[in-house]
């Protein structure tokens, strides 16, 4: 087998770093897979499972070990177990964290918003786990402070998906839940400050913004709207008719 991926790399360009190149396809095997091109290469990532396609310790990822570890745990001292990840175990999830973080930015790319909620959830599931049962504080950290930006992602997939069904009440709910969640986040470590400056909540309240455009406009919303058009274009008796529309929902 010639290893060379000169060909490949020829038919397919990069074209800087502004714009994520992504693409799906399915190998010989029959197997959904992504590939993502870089400025070295190509990166290419399993579908589902754990996105090396690699099984620790014979489960789907290192997620899944621990998470049946820790199940083991309780069957055997009770629910209140530990499972007392160290050093090494902490990094290999966070390793593991970083797959799952390539392969959702790459979801969101291919709009499969269903997979980039599912690898956010991973993620969030890791920190969980690591900040229940690290040994060490400085592994707890070195995952809790990407808590925020996690959330966001799970919080744009949810509500993207909840758009692409037409429910644009579901969506902003779903934005209205991330947003909490992040301020709680912040608050929790008395950063009250970070409400106000996160990046992430930016992009969760600009994102809202856009959604609440979608919504249909009611009666009501709809003829302000004329009557502000009419007086602008001094259509006055217009807006003549229109204050008098307006009075059946009791307005001034």
């Amino acid at each position: 087998m010639n290893p060379d991926i000169s060909r490949l790399l020829d038919e397919w360009d990069y074209t800087g770093p502004d714009k994520l190149i992504v693409r799906k396809f399915k190998g010989e095997d029959g197997r959904t897979r992504i590939q993502m091109r870089v400025d070295l290469g190509i990166l290419q990532m399993e579908w589902s499972n754990r996105p090396d396609g690699q099984r620790p310790h014979g489960k789907a990822s290192l997620l899944d070990h621990f998470l049946d570890k820790l199940e083991q745990q309780k069957a055997d001292k009770g629910p209140d177990a530990q499972l007392n990840l160290s050093h090494e175990d902490c990094v290999s999830l966070q390793t593991e964290s970083l797959q799952y973080y390539y392969r959702r930015i790459c979801m969101f790319e291919l709009e499969s918003y269903h997979e980039a909620c599912r690898d956010a959830e991973h993620n969030l599931q890791i920190m969980e786990i690591v900040r229940t049962h690290a040994e060490n504080d400085d592994d707890r950290l070195s995952l809790e402070q990407y808590r925020p930006f996690v959330i966001m992602h799970r919080t744009r997939a949810r509500s993207l998906i909840a758009t692409d069904s037409g429910d644009i009440d579901q969506a902003l709910r779903h934005i209205e839940e991330g947003i909490e969640e992040i301020e709680t986040f912040f608050r929790s470590y008395d950063r009250d400050d970070l409400v106000k400056e996160s990046q992430e909540l930016k992009v969760l309240r600009d994102m809202a913004e856009e959604i609440r455009k979608q919504q249909p406009r009611s009666e009501e919303d709809q003829l302000r709207a004329e009557l502000t058009e009419a007086v602008e274009n001094e259509e006055f008796e217009r807006a003549a008719e229109i204050r008098d529309e307006l009075k059946k929902f009791d307005l001034p």
